[in-house]
């Protein structure tokens, strides 16, 4: 498949890029400046300079077989930017896919963007944000997955998960970015994740698996 990446040199989009070029997709890995470049470019991977929030036309002047949206504003930011980058920028990238065809779409949301106004105050424009992308998502008409992982880590991961439509036990609700990047890979053409949301945290059932049986 050939797959955009937005967020491409992010802490997620970046192993995902990896990851689809070690399975021998064709990536286009969309950063936002061009000394990015040289972040993300290698075998199976050529690097287009595009911006969220401004002209996103290069991205998709190719013909792509699906995107994965795994950009993020980032945690020392403000509202401003989450809503720019989180929000309106997602639904840009959701409407280029639908404009030009492109049927299959991931994007990378959170724990807790079902019900935003539960969640810590700090964290609530950054649920909102990701809640109003996602419905955009599914109102969309696109073949789609909503991946909502738990707290994010940067541990090397286990290469295992608890996956489900909607989880039952958040006692340990992390998550390593490793694991979610491998997750994405592998629900990226499974036809039983279309259509679905799919919350996703620490676990003992191997991703294959685990994804397989959603």
């Amino acid at each position: 498949m050939k797959v955009l990446v937005v967020g491409a040199n992010g802490q997620i989009g970046n192993k995902v890029v990896k990851k689809l070029a070690d399975h021998n997709h064709q990536v286009l890995a969309m950063v936002r400046k061009e000394e990015q470049r040289s972040n993300v470019e290698g075998k199976n991977v050529k690097a287009v300079v595009a911006d969220l929030e401004g002209d996103l036309s290069p991205a998709f002047n190719e013909k792509l077989d699906a995107v994965i949206f795994a950009a993020g504003s980032g945690a020392g930011t403000g509202v401003d930017k989450t809503e720019a980058i989180d929000n309106r920028g997602a639904k840009k990238t959701i409407d280029e896919a639908v404009k030009h065809n492109v049927r299959r779409y991931l994007i990378v949301s959170s724990i807790g963007t079902d019900n935003p106004e539960s969640g810590p105050e700090e964290l609530r424009p950054y649920l909102l944000a990701k809640s109003s992308a996602d419905q955009h998502l599914v109102q969309s008409g696109l073949d789609y997955t909503i991946v909502r992982p738990g707290m994010l880590k940067n541990d090397s991961g286990t290469g295992s998960v608890q996956a489900a439509e909607k989880l039952k036990d958040y006692s340990d609700s992390s998550i390593s970015r490793t694991d979610v990047a491998t997750a994405l890979v592998e629900i990226l053409d499974k036809p039983n994740t279309h259509q679905k949301v799919i919350e996703l945290i620490n676990g003992k059932t191997p991703i294959p698996d685990a994804i397989g049986n959603i």
